[in-house]
């Protein structure tokens, strides 16, 4: 990590999330309740459901679970940031400090400590994909679930909650399958992530006609493209990382809400509820919040995330779980952004790569 952090007011950030999240409702509702027992042994049985439904089985053993309350889990994130930027900022080390520097890392803490403390009052799980191999044992492999979050929903839409909690631990188990499982997706997950914070080689190109043309989107005007503010500071080579993080990210997402679906089955009565009532809950924001999703580009990726869930739906009852285990062999075969948005794309990319295998080898791929 970089010994003089460049971007980010990390200790704002810290400050203005905790603030935010402290000021909304049920910040202790959790207290006093059972939840880490509660939880391990969700996680520990929602770990053989989802291996008995994807097939994927995390290489790191089983999953260490921590029940959380906002101010850790914006901690913890932060912390999990700062994993990740270290390096990119190591590049920015010895570049001229004064006033304009210092008031660049006061505006990035305040947008990340406004961003984390927003989401610190939704979130209900995460899986924390950014440890390094040098940590603690205890530290890797961490299923987060934010407790005051947790309980707060199950009072207000009356869920069951051993029904609940299996519920999200399906969600959650899933999403550390699907990259400690695939024993390529994480490292190919963060080396993108990377190509987006390689500041030595960034260009800057803010320019008067990307605000105007944000700013035309955001208002409504034009609905060709919603993917936030960021659009203003990326270029085109970011701009592409973009479009394959979210593509992945897509059917990362996708992948997660069908196999809690499926692994719950006759296990959970109120899976589809539980379903309904949470995308509801995504989409109901109004006023200060809706705007806040709408400048962050949430919106769009919300929309995204429902796609990535038609296009499992759809390679699965075209060519069950066998066609839509080719994604995992290897990161050509996961779907494009565009392949996202029309399923039947990436089913005929596919068949056509069959057809050359029979072509070379003469044997017939089986689905």
């Amino acid at each position: 990590m970089a010994s003089n952090p460049a971007l980010v007011d990390w200790d704002l950030a810290e400050w203005v999330a905790i603030r935010i999240a402290e000021r909304e409702d049920y910040a202790r509702i959790h207290e006093g309740v059972q939840l880490l027992d509660d939880f391990g042994c969700h996680t520990e049985r929602a770990e053989q459901l989802v291996a008995q439904t994807t097939g994927l089985v995390s290489l790191e053993g089983p999953a260490c679970v921590r029940v959380l309350d906002r101010p850790d889990w914006i901690r913890a994130n932060l912390r999990s940031f700062r994993r990740l930027l270290g390096p990119a900022l190591q590049g920015l080390e010895n570049r001229p400090q004064g006033s304009g520097m210092q008031l660049l890392e006061r505006v990035g803490g305040i947008e990340l400590g406004v961003a984390l403390g927003w989401m610190s009052i939704r979130v209900l799980g995460q899986y924390d994909l950014l440890v390094l191999e040098e940590e603690e044992n205890e530290d890797q492999g961490l299923l987060y679930y934010i407790g005051p979050n947790v309980v707060a929903a199950e009072r207000r839409y009356a869920f069951f909650p051993s029904e609940f909690r299996l519920w999200l631990a399906l969600h959650e188990v899933t999403h550390r399958a699907q990259f400690t499982g695939v024993p390529w997706m994480r490292e190919y997950y963060l080396r993108l992530v990377e190509s987006l914070l390689n500041f030595e080689k960034y260009e800057q190109s803010i320019s008067t006609e990307k605000f105007r043309s944000y700013f035309k989107r955001f208002s409504g005007f034009d609905k060709s493209k919603d993917s936030g503010v960021r659009d203003i500071f990326t270029n085109p080579k970011q701009s592409v990382a973009f479009e394959r993080i979210t593509g992945l990210m897509s059917l990362l997402e996708g992948h997660g809400d069908f196999t809690m679906g499926r692994a719950g089955t006759g296990l959970i009565e109120d899976a589809e509820r539980f379903a309904r009532v949470m995308r509801d809950r995504r989409r109901s924001s109004t006023g200060p919040a809706r705007l806040f999703q709408r400048l962050i580009g949430l919106e769009a990726k919300l929309a995204q995330y429902a796609e990535g869930e038609v296009f499992v739906e759809t390679v699965d009852s075209q060519g069950g779980t066998e066609l839509l285990d080719r994604v995992w062999e290897c990161a050509d075969n996961l779907p494009e952004r565009k392949e996202i948005s029309d399923p039947w794309l990436w089913i005929e990319r596919m068949a056509a790569q069959d057809d050359r295998r029979l072509e070379t080898t003469g044997v017939p791929e089986s689905w």
